[in-house]
């Protein structure tokens, strides 16, 4: 005869515990001051509930997860809509909570049902949410959960093409610069992300908004604030380099408002800007087909730009080497392009 009183409840199915999720986020909907303790209860509900979601998705450390389950849940999560669901509760959530969704978000993105990424099939379907989450960097209470999501989707090319193509993906040039440091990180990974994981999508938009696009990202290189400045030098030279975008690094290094403001870099106070700065200025110098306008630039500041350039070094080492034969290179393209018969004195 067994003694025991009390017996573990039995765990949830995974239809039983969707709908478990779906009502106890549908009643966060209690704002009033007479239901904070039926809010209260919601969100130890919801956090309960993520916490059993997160134990069916990866097991609880000593039991592997049931696959089986696994498959079913996630079916069960588009059929109900609980991932509009959990976006929009997304200001709602306590940390625990969110921090546990953000878990599950990843590895239910990732799961495939069949041949498969329902999830993602989901978020396609439902663009709008991405959108959501995006200008949930305003929030700073949960835009670093918001990043993680966003970025976790845009390693899916049709998420990734639709940011980049949507109004919302200008929000990136204000985010970057928020004054909050942690959250101006996150969106600026965000942001590389976007304009580094699909190179061939990346290429298409740039293509297709070449203007707009390098307007806005001139700002940011002419930021006052030194890290924007810094990282924004670093991702042009990585988004411009790749080998879809070779049209577009043609485009721009013929283009007279960007040598001038790689050569107002070139002075930058930090050494570390001044050497990526380098990078980039060295191949509008290295330009076999470069437009009168460029010569004309380069010959009549070229004394300054050769005292810059003299006084550029990166230190000691193998990388040491090789910049300066570039600089040795770009210094005797400048040299030669001053005594050119038109600029003779």
């Amino acid at each position: 005869m067994s003694f025991s009183f009390f017996k573990p409840s039995k765990p949830k199915t995974p239809p039983e515990l969707v709908k478990a999720i779906r009502e106890s986020l549908l009643a966060l909907d209690s704002k009033t001051v007479a239901e904070v303790k039926a809010l209260e209860k919601a969100l130890e509900e919801v956090e309960k509930n993520f916490l059993a979601m997160r134990q069916m998705l990866s097991g609880d450390g000593e039991v592997e997860p049931n696959m089986d389950q696994v498959s079913q849940l996630t079916l069960e999560i588009c059929k109900e809509d609980i991932i509009s669901l959990v976006i929009h509760k997304l200001p709602s959530l306590g940390w625990e909570a969110r921090k546990g969704l953000v878990h599950c978000w990843c590895i239910l993105l990732r799961q495939m049902v069949g041949p498969s990424h329902c999830c993602v099939e989901y978020l396609e379907n439902h663009l709008e949410l991405l959108d959501f989450l995006v200008v949930c960097y305003d929030n700073k209470e949960i835009a670093l959960h918001c990043g993680i999501m966003l970025r976790e989707c845009i390693k899916y090319p049709n998420l990734a093409k639709y940011i980049l193509e949507s109004t919302s993906f200008e929000l990136f040039f204000k985010y970057v610069e928020l004054p909050n440091f942690d959250v101006a990180s996150d969106a600026f990974a965000t942001f590389k992300d976007l304009l580094t994981k699909h190179p061939t999508a990346v290429s298409e938009f740039l293509t297709s908004h070449y203007e707009e696009f390098f307007e806005l990202y001139e700002k940011l290189l002419t930021s006052t604030n030194y890290v924007t400045r810094r990282q924004s030098l670093k991702l042009i030279s990585e988004f411009l380099l790749e080998s879809p975008n070779s049209h577009i690094m043609k485009r721009y290094i013929v283009e007279v408002r960007y040598l001038k403001v790689m050569m107002t870099l070139l002075k930058d106070s930090s050494k570390n800007i001044q050497i990526s700065a380098f990078h980039i200025f060295k191949i509008f110098v290295a330009n076999p087909n470069k437009p009168w306008e460029i010569i004309l630039i380069l010959a009549k500041n070229h004394e300054k730009l050769l005292d810059l350039l003299h006084n550029l070094s990166v230190g000691k080492g193998t990388e040491d080497e090789q910049f300066e034969e570039e600089k040795d290179l770009i210094i005797k393209e400048i040299d030669r392009i001053s005594r050119l018969p038109n600029f003779v004195r």
